[in-house]
């Protein structure tokens, strides 16, 4: 299953697209994820969605996707598109993102109503983040996961027919009901947690609970008739049944799209993903095999004098380190060391790239600016404190080489120390020392920025 690099563009460049071009469809929202609090761009699958901020103008703003929609002949194509957005975000991200109405113009409006909200709360100006998220191309696959949002919708809403939706899941995906039956009876015992009690407790009282959750959930729910079993919506101890069984079925439909279809969630794929792909094809075969094995290649040399931008999500390169050369200066146990310097050599930055666990790491320790032949000025200064303290604050560093796919850092994690004013604030504090001073901040031996201290 493909899982790109997802480009997320904020900030007036949002604003610019939205603005150059007419013909919009926008979809309000109901929402359990956290919602960014400004317009957010996200581009997925080839069409780029418009994630409407909770916030305009000083005002709130109701939670909307905008796409482009060329008229009214391409609705349904646009609106179809933003459910199945919306079907694989809800996985992703944990929660449900469910479209409660749209409208279409030549302009991108909102849309708002007492059915457009956010419930988890707001996210930071920038820190909203679906990279890597799964693109779903195969149909059964994109089936289940509809009847998965629908589910975690109708989860806060009406407990039979979110039984209903979370059981589609899986009937959904099987031509024959006994099939379907075996599998649900083999993964049972599978259940922990609240799950796992409720099956304890319907096998304690000698019930069969695959049965049971058909019988009694699913037909219980879709069909009404003088003599078969129903869920009274007027009988409370009906009610208080499926409201148990729930948690079972909504578990089992999870276990299925994670295990069966294989889809990954925005924490299975932070453990999973491995980071160096995008660059498999600097290296053979043979090497990366030895890498990832743990092993030492006698012949890492084709890293050597590669040109690199190194950037934070999600700004991208950052201006005087957009094309940093590359030196390899160590490899053993399926770990290189590398060392990366802008063409004036005057900065210096360190990483490792990780290939027994897929991981990338910088060393904020050994960078930093050199003095030779060039010593550094102004903007090596603040291209470098740019670099140091984003990462220091959690930003996530990103190596682009040539057309490859980004590669990203893992964050970064202080110990023993903090900031004591903003990112933002610590740059200028170090370019207007180095205005006064000018001396050095660092050098190849000695080049560790220290967070600044506030003056309060």
């Amino acid at each position: 299953m493909k899982t790109p690099y997802i480009r997320h563009t904020f900030g007036e460049e949002v604003a610019k697209k939205l603005r150059s071009r007419r013909g919009w469809l926008t979809a309000g929202v109901a929402s359990s994820i956290s919602w960014p609090s400004f317009d957010v761009c996200i581009e997925y699958a080839g069409d780029e969605y418009f994630l409407r901020g909770s916030e305009l103008d000083g005002k709130a703003s109701p939670p909307c996707i905008t796409i482009a929609c060329g008229g009214d002949k391409d609705v349904d194509v646009a609106i179809g598109k933003v459910y199945r957005f919306t079907s694989i975000l809800s996985w992703f991200a944990g929660g449900y993102v469910d479209v409660s109405g749209y409208l279409w113009g030549s302009h991108p409006m909102l849309y708002g109503s007492r059915t457009v909200y956010s419930s988890m709360g707001i996210a930071g100006p920038k820190s909203f983040n679906c990279n890597h998220m799964p693109v779903i191309e195969d149909e059964n696959v994109r089936k289940a996961l509809a009847f998965w949002r629908e589910g975690r919708r109708l989860d806060e809403v009406h407990d039979s027919y979110a039984f209903l939706s979370f059981y589609k899941v899986i009937e959904s995906q099987f031509r024959d009901g006994r099939r379907r039956g075996k599998w649900i009876t083999d993964h049972i015992d599978q259940l922990t947690d609240r799950a796992g009690e409720r099956v304890a407790e319907l096998r304690s009282a000698g019930i069969d609970v695959s049965e049971h959750l058909f019988e009694s959930g699913r037909c219980a729910v879709a069909h009404a008739s003088l003599d078969g079993e129903i869920v009274d919506p007027d009988i409370p101890a009906d009610r208080k049944r499926l409201s148990a069984d729930l948690v079972i079925i909504e578990e089992l439909a999870r276990i299925y799209i994670r295990d069966e279809l294989k889809v990954p969630d925005s924490r299975s794929q932070y453990r999973t993903r491995d980071r160096l792909v995008p660059w498999d094809e600097i290296l053979n075969a043979d090497i990366r095999t030895v890498l990832r094995s743990g092993g030492t290649p006698e012949d890492v040399s084709a890293l050597n004098g590669l040109t690199v931008a190194i950037g934070i999500w999600p700004d991208g390169p950052i201006v005087g380190l957009d094309r940093m050369t590359m030196h390899v200066d160590a490899v053993e146990n399926g770990v290189i060391r590398i060392l990366l310097v802008n063409e004036r050599q005057t900065v210096l930055l360190v990483f490792w790239l990780d290939y027994r666990s897929g991981r990338v790491h910088t060393s904020l320790e050994e960078g930093g600016l050199l003095y030779g032949e060039d010593k550094p000025d102004e903007n090596d200064v603040r291209a470098y404190a740019t670099f140091f303290f984003k990462v220091f604050g959690n930003g996530i560093a990103e190596l682009t080489c040539g057309d490859f796919e980004p590669i990203d850092c893992e964050v970064v994690i202080p110990v023993n120390m903090m900031m004591t004013m903003s990112v933002e604030e610590a740059i200028e504090a170090r370019v207007e020392q180095f205005r006064k001073e000018q001396v050095p901040m660092g050098s190849a031996e000695s080049t560790v920025l220290e967070p600044p201290k506030s003056d309060n």
